[in-house]
């Protein structure tokens, strides 16, 4: 978790914000309205989802948690929500994003863009304790022929989930974990394309 840590810290400020605003703007799209909810952006970077919803809620509702390891990332997450005067709106935390720091069952929804495959399975399955039954998790996963990390981040992808070539690969490592009405979809986000999946945790992990 230390290299994780510190090689986001590294990278953010040097973050392609825009690209991830994008994917983040897809996936909210694709996983329907979260105007009440209870949500989590885990892994969250410089907060792409977390803000994203922020822009839709009432300054008085839940604050959206939002997570991440790198307190580098954290940082320019808050500097960004200050600057769209979403402050308010967002609760951030540094720290590891197994477990979430929640309640079992103490969320609706739960938000992963760009990052589960530094995760690992063993995410999908917190996500399941975390989510009330009927609560769901949108994540996106980048196309395994289009991934070429470089460096050390190479080393970071975690080894027990397999990146998908199709949406329905995609759809394969969410009924795998447990989750149920999967749903998924490939789009292009610039020149890279994602999988964007939504999935129903039916009840307990």
């Amino acid at each position: 978790m230390v290299r994780m840590a510190q090689a986001f810290d590294e990278l953010a400020g040097d973050y392609d914000d825009e690209h991830h605003d994008e994917v983040a703007r897809a996936l909210l799209a694709f996983s329907g309205p979260v105007v009440e909810d209870r949500i989590a952006d885990v892994a969250c970077g410089s907060g792409a989802v977390a803000l994203a919803v922020a822009r839709t809620r009432s300054r008085a509702g839940t604050p959206i948690l939002a997570v991440d390891l790198s307190a580098g990332m954290i940082r320019a997450g808050r500097i960004r929500a200050e600057r769209l005067g979403s402050d308010q709106g967002i609760d951030w935390r540094v720290g590891a994003a197994m477990p979430l720091p929640v309640t079992d069952g103490g969320l609706d929804v739960i938000l992963c863009a760009s990052s589960l495959h530094f995760l690992g399975m063993r995410a999908l399955a917190d996500w399941r304790r975390a989510l009330r039954p009927g609560g769901r998790a949108g994540f996106t996963l980048p196309l395994a022929s289009q991934f070429r990390p470089s460096g050390r981040f190479a080393e970071l992808i975690a080894a027990d989930l397999p990146l998908p070539e199709t949406a329905g690969d995609a759809a394969s490592l969410a009924s795998g974990a447990g989750f149920v009405d999967v749903g998924t979809r490939v789009v292009a986000v610039g020149s890279r394309s994602v999988v964007l999946t939504v999935a129903t945790n039916p009840g307990r992990a």
